[in-house]
């Protein structure tokens, strides 16, 4: 039989892993990684999720192990060096087949392109497989034959087809026989990649086995609340296994199947937590495919492309201050704390931070998304940019300019005891209920060296309403 290689990139997992389970039908399977630095400080990789994706590279080694699928690693420092690095394997250990999960971001799609030109030319097969979607990009499109901008005509159609060809989970290959070839040994670090969040190990153990005793602890026992306790940040209301489908140690099928499996196999009725993280799925489903059906999204544009002239502000100390949670608005900053500290923020606060940074403090969103994804241990740049620019209202499915979230309404609504705020905010704890939300209300700031408020929440509304109000009437394309 021919031997196959498995190159591997967000796919970090031996079950239900579509690229793997073809090419161990088809031959002897050798499995590859390519450690890529400069390119991973191109994207704003952060610390933390390199460590987690090795981490996780060590897990999965043991696993291939079992399987006697050796995993070889090589080094290029950027993408531009792939095409060769795959070549040289390829010639060295007989390869006639590199089998890959399709990646979606503008440079993941033309590093792929020139890799599979010069395998081609050499005479070796290069073939992709759909695995971090349910539906290929493409596959679900408005009548008009586009790509839809509104995410509940989107999630419509992928109820329609769901229902009707429920993709399956595939399960782990069988063992091989040996091969004679050694498994490389895997760093435990990267040079410029060692200042990882403090929590970040404890919060994210890696993998498969890890991964997935989360997902069925979810599904059976705190899906059926989902939807009542998802927005508290004091409370473990989230699956908290964005890290883990970022990295593909879960696959979004098996996501879907734990849901379905616990809810009767209904998508839109039955239970309504079950039904609220199918949702979320999906969201994270529309937002790749707004990545490949608008491409410059990936390029750092807005996705209205109007909002480009939005006058945003340079105020390097505010955006340190938001950057560092010394904002003097205690659910910002212990918002930020908690992401410094674990490379994870919940989602409610994401929508919080992001708001007061693009409405409040009128910056420009790339910058904070850029501060997230150097910072993220599920950094992803599909989800980052749909939340970023959704939270700016320069995005599709964006929150209308006009509704700019008051953190304080935010704080006391869905923390009410204060106990997500005096669990980052040691320094606000002797404060009760009502005072911890806003302490500068009672003239309280300063106490115990907390940060007077940087800006008026009220004016800078005001102040945000008007740079939209005044946008120019130009039509999309005038700034293409």
């Amino acid at each position: 039989m021919t031997r196959q290689l498995l190159w591997l990139r967000s796919d970090l997992r031996i079950h239900d892993n579509t690229a793997l389970h073809a090419a161990a039908e088809r031959g002897p399977v050798i499995a590859f990684y390519l450690l890529s630095p400069q390119q991973w400080r191109e994207h704003d990789d952060a610390p933390g999720k390199i460590d987690f994706w090795l981490r996780n590279l060590h897990e999965l080694q043991r696993d291939l192990q079992r399987l006697n699928i050796p995993l070889l690693v090589r080094t290029a420092q950027d993408w531009s060096q792939a095409p060769q690095a795959l070549l040289a394997v390829c010639r060295e250990h007989g390869i006639t087949a590199v089998r890959v999960n399709e990646e979606y971001g503008i440079n993941e799609s033309r590093r792929d392109q020139a890799v599979q030109r010069t395998l081609e030319a050499a005479g070796i097969a290069f073939q992709r497989y759909l695995d971090q979607l349910l539906f290929a990009p493409g596959s679900v499109l408005t009548r008009g034959g586009g790509y839809f901008q509104v995410f509940s005509q989107f999630r419509k159609v992928c109820y329609q087809r769901l229902a009707t060809a429920l993709p399956p989970c595939l399960p782990a290959p069988r063992a091989q026989a040996p091969l004679a070839i050694v498994s490389d040994p895997l760093p435990e670090h990267i040079d410029g990649f060692q200042d990882i969040p403090p929590l970040a190990r404890e919060f994210w153990p890696a993998g498969e086995r890890a991964a997935r005793a989360r997902l069925a602890t979810f599904a059976e026992d705190e899906l059926r609340r989902y939807h009542a306790v998802r927005d508290l940040p004091a409370v473990e209301g989230t699956s908290r296994l964005s890290p883990y489908l970022a990295s593909g140690v879960l696959s979004p099928r098996q996501c879907l199947h734990a849901a379905l499996s616990n809810n009767g196999g209904e998508f839109e009725t039955g239970n309504p937590g079950a039904v609220a993280w199918i949702n979320e799925l999906l969201w994270r489903e529309f937002y790749k495919h707004i990545l490949v059906g608008y491409p410059r999204v990936s390029r750092h544009r807005a996705f209205r492309l109007e909002t480009e002239a939005l006058p945003w502000r340079d105020a390097p100390a505010e955006l340190e201050a938001w950057q560092q949670g010394r904002t003097g608005i205690p659910i910002v900053d212990a918002a930020m704390r908690q992401l410094l500290a674990s490379g994870w923020m919940h989602n409610r606060l994401r929508m919080v931070v992001a708001m007061f940074l693009t409405k409040n403090l009128l910056i420009d969103w790339r910058v904070g998304e850029r501060w997230f994804m150097r910072h993220l241990i599920d950094g992803d740049l599909a989800a980052n940019n749909g939340g970023w620019q959704w939270s700016a209202s320069t995005g599709t499915d964006a929150a209308p300019y006009f509704r700019i979230f008051n953190p304080l309404s935010q704080s006391a609504k869905f923390d009410p005891q204060g106990r997500f705020l005096r669990y980052w905010l040691p320094e606000l704890a002797h404060l009760d209920d009502r005072a911890i939300h806003d302490p500068a209300s009672l003239g309280l700031f300063g106490v115990s060296g907390y940060a007077k408020p940087i800006v008026d929440l009220a004016l800078s509304r005001e102040r945000a309403l008007a740079a939209f109000q005044n946008l120019p009437k130009k039509l999309a394309a005038d700034l293409e």
